[in-house]
C-alpha cells in the first residue's frame, strides 16, 4: 500500500523499551501528578511509534525522545488550560447566594434544635449534653450514673424521638 509507513526497527523498539523509565521520569518531573504523567507518556510513546522512520539510528535516541515528550507535555498543559472551566459573574453570585442561605438556613436549625432540647426534661438535657455534646460513651454515661447501657441507650432514644416530635411541630417556616 503507498502511504503505509514502515514498522519500526528492532533497534529502535528496544531502544523505546529501555528508556521508559527515564521517560515518565521526565515527565512526572515536569508535571507533578502520576495520573497525568502515565497519559502524556503513552501520548509520547504514540507520538515517539508514529515517526520512528524519523529517528536516525547512531544519534542520541534519549535527547530525541525527551524533546518529543516535552512538547506532548505543553500540549497538554495547554489543553489543561483550555478545558479549564470559567465561570462568569452571574454564576458566581447565584452560588455565593445559595451558599448564604444554606448558612442562615443551617443557624436557624441549630436554633431550633437548641430552643427544642431546653424543652426536653432535665434528664434527657443532661444526656444529649453528654452523649453529643461532650462526645461521652454509653458506657461511661451508665458507669457514672449507676445505671445498665442499656437504659441509658432507651433514655437516648426517648430524648431522640421527643426532638423529633417537637421539630416537627414548629411552624414550617421556621424549618426551612
Amino acid at each position: 500500500m503507498p502511504g503505509k509507513r514502515p514498522e519500526p526497527s528492532l533497534e529502535f523498539v528496544q531502544l523505546l523499551t529501555s528508556h521508559q523509565s527515564r521517560l515518565y521520569a521526565y515527565v512526572l518531573s515536569l508535571l507533578g501528578d502520576r495520573n497525568q504523567a502515565e497519559d502524556v507518556m503513552q501520548e509520547t510513546n504514540t507520538v515517539l511509534w508514529r515517526k520512528a522512520h524519523d529517528f536516525e539510528p547512531g544519534t542520541n535516541f534519549g535527547a530525541w525522545m525527551l524533546k518529543v515528550a516535552y512538547f506532548q507535555v505543553m500540549a497538554h498543559r495547554q489543553k489543561l488550560t483550555r478545558d479549564r472551566l470559567v465561570f462568569d459573574d452571574s454564576f458566581l453570585h447565584g452560588v455565593a447566594e445559595d451558599a448564604e442561605q444554606h448558612c442562615e438556613s443551617q443557624e436557624e436549625k441549630q436554633r431550633l434544635l437548641s430552643d427544642c432540647i431546653e424543652k426536653l426534661n432535665e434528664r434527657y438535657q443532661v444526656l444529649i449534653r453528654r452523649r453529643y455534646t461532650e462526645g461521652a460513651t454509653l458506657k461511661s454515661i451508665a458507669s457514672q450514673s449507676g445505671q445498665s447501657e442499656n437504659s441509658i441507650k432507651q433514655a437516648l432514644f426517648r430524648a431522640r424521638a421527643a426532638l423529633i416530635e417537637c421539630v416537627k411541630r414548629q411552624p414550617s417556616e421556621e424549618t426551612v
